[in-house]
């Protein structure tokens, strides 16, 4: 009885075995409108099998990349991104697919909330926030004047801030943990690759810090005195690195 009921349901007919291409796209459509990503995907896949050719199937190609995003395949999502870019490099929707890649890789909790957790942050590699901005800076680049430029542009500054301000979390597990010349040449990087960004004010602190420990008395002194003139009412000398660790990293910007 077992076995016949699953060939039952094996050879249970697809309703949308006759359907034609635009009433699988309408009802995508409608999946994902609906957050119905299971069903979209079903609805995407029959598009590309069985209309392998035209813009629907680019199309589809496209929107399984979101669906798959959205529904938690984050992974599948970029492959998915990246094969529809490779297939078609010349696309209208480019400008959307590397977009769609910015944010599939634009993580807040997950690529920066690691690194004030208790694991040694120096191991992580935030290559997810590096990926995101390469994204962006592509889509900026090449279409300028696409709709999805304004927001791009605003995440690339973001995402610039987090990548420092994760050196900065470096740098102070460093110095937490007595190693105070890793500590000061990983806050040097945030003044050096990046800048004007407010991890500047924390980075100069550890340094001014490290360098003290290290005995280093004119480097100590050069770094705080290029922390006072740039942050006067620096809140870091008046409460110290407690900071990084009572707040989290979006409340220290």
């Amino acid at each position: 009885m077992l076995i016949s009921g699953c060939a039952g349901n094996a050879d249970k007919p697809d309703p949308t075995a006759t359907w034609t291409v635009e009433q699988l796209y309408s009802t995508a459509k409608d999946d994902m409108n609906n957050d119905r990503w299971s069903e979209a995907r079903t609805h995407l896949t029959a598009i590309e099998s069985r209309f392998p050719f035209g813009v629907y199937a680019q199309q589809a190609d496209l929107n399984l990349a979101y669906v798959n995003w959205k529904d938690g395949e984050r992974d599948q999502a970029l492959a998915d991104v990246d094969r529809f870019m490779r297939l078609y490099p010349n696309h209208p929707g480019t400008d959307y697919a590397l977009y769609l890649k910015g944010l599939i890789t634009f993580s807040q909790a997950g690529a920066l909330g690691t690194w004030i957790s208790g694991q040694d942050p120096a191991e992580r590699d935030p290559k997810g926030l590096h990926a995101s901005y390469d994204a962006f800076s592509e889509l900026v680049k090449r279409f300028p004047e696409s709709r999805y430029a304004k927001d791009a542009k605003l995440r690339m500054v973001w995402l610039v801030n987090a990548l420092a301000m994760g050196n900065v979390y470096v740098a102070n597990y460093y110095y937490q943990h007595g190693s105070y010349l890793a500590a000061a040449d990983r806050a040097q990087t945030v003044i050096t690759d990046f800048s004007g960004v407010p991890a500047a004010e924390p980075a100069l602190y550890i340094m001014t810090l490290a360098y003290g420990k290290l005995g280093m008395t004119k480097l100590q002194q050069d770094s705080e005195r290029v922390l006072d003139e740039n942050y006067p009412n620096s809140k870091y000398k008046k409460d110290g690195l407690a900071l990084l660790t009572k707040k989290a990293w979006w409340q220290v910007f």
